[in-house]
């Protein structure tokens, strides 16, 4: 973790409230994909978690949605002005279970981190295919950029409006070696169930430190180690990504 001063370079809009904001600076400390930062916002207490877009050198890429006063104030900033950053928090993916066939399932703001993760699997000469889910057709976003990649790339929307109609198990292709997913948790559970094979889960989380300090988001977990037994891990510092068989849904 590092705290850091970053310029702000883009902050646009790719749906109403959809925003992808672009910084630059040093120190940005982010070693996996699926890590994420901590943003301070003036006059909020808390700081605001995103996750992870893109990221090469000094450039940083974060796409966010606004959802409340913090990330509405964010979406009004502009080119020039600078943000207090913390970098390289929590554990991000694994990629060295991916195998050769890699599945990713995004849904909604749970996208963005699977476009650094899809980037660095393809680097590593793996077939990944991608498959996005939204609720209509104006919710879309990074299709184009999951394809330039070179991602085979599957779009769903609840009302059939752009792609495919359904949710995103309803498009599990026939094989696959593994796979990664990130989306609200109704969307996880389903994956849960519907997948045949082991893969990595990334929860999105309310925070208040972010970097474990205040155990807000602790949340308990099979010990794989000793079957039975129960412990805790912190979704901003061990986790956000946890392992599907150490997942343990709450009633």
């Amino acid at each position: 973790m590092k705290e850091t001063l970053l310029t702000i370079t883009g902050n646009i809009p790719l749906t109403a409230n959809v925003y992808r904001l672009s910084l630059r600076g040093e120190g940005l400390e982010l070693h996996r994909p699926g890590q994420f930062v901590n943003i301070a916002l003036a006059g909020r207490f808390l700081r605001r978690p995103i996750s992870v877009f893109d990221q090469e050198g000094e450039e940083l890429r974060l796409i966010y949605k606004t959802v409340g006063a913090g990330t509405d104030q964010l979406s009004r900033m502009r080119t020039g002005e600078k943000l207090n950053v913390l970098t390289g928090l929590g554990n991000g993916y694994d990629l060295s279970r991916a195998g050769e066939a890699p599945l990713l399932l995004g849904g909604g703001a749970g996208v963005p981190p699977l476009y650094l993760l899809a980037r660095e699997l393809l680097k590593a000469g793996k077939t990944v295919h991608a498959v996005l889910g939204f609720n209509t057709e104006a919710e879309v976003f990074g299709e184009a950029d999951f394809r330039a990649l070179g991602c085979e790339v599957t779009v769903v929307t609840a009302d059939g409006s752009h792609g495919r109609k359904g949710f995103v198990t309803d498009a599990f292709p026939e094989n696959y070696s593994y796979f990664f997913t990130c989306g609200p948790e109704p969307m996880l559970r389903a994956v849960y169930r519907t997948a045949k094979t082991d893969g990595q889960f990334s929860f999105e989380e309310r925070m208040g430190c972010g970097f474990g300090a205040c155990m807000g988001c602790s949340c308990r977990v099979k010990d794989p180690e000793h079957p039975g037994e129960i412990r805790y891990k912190r979704i901003c510092r061990e986790g956000p990504v946890l392992e599907k068989g150490e997942i343990l849904w709450d009633a």
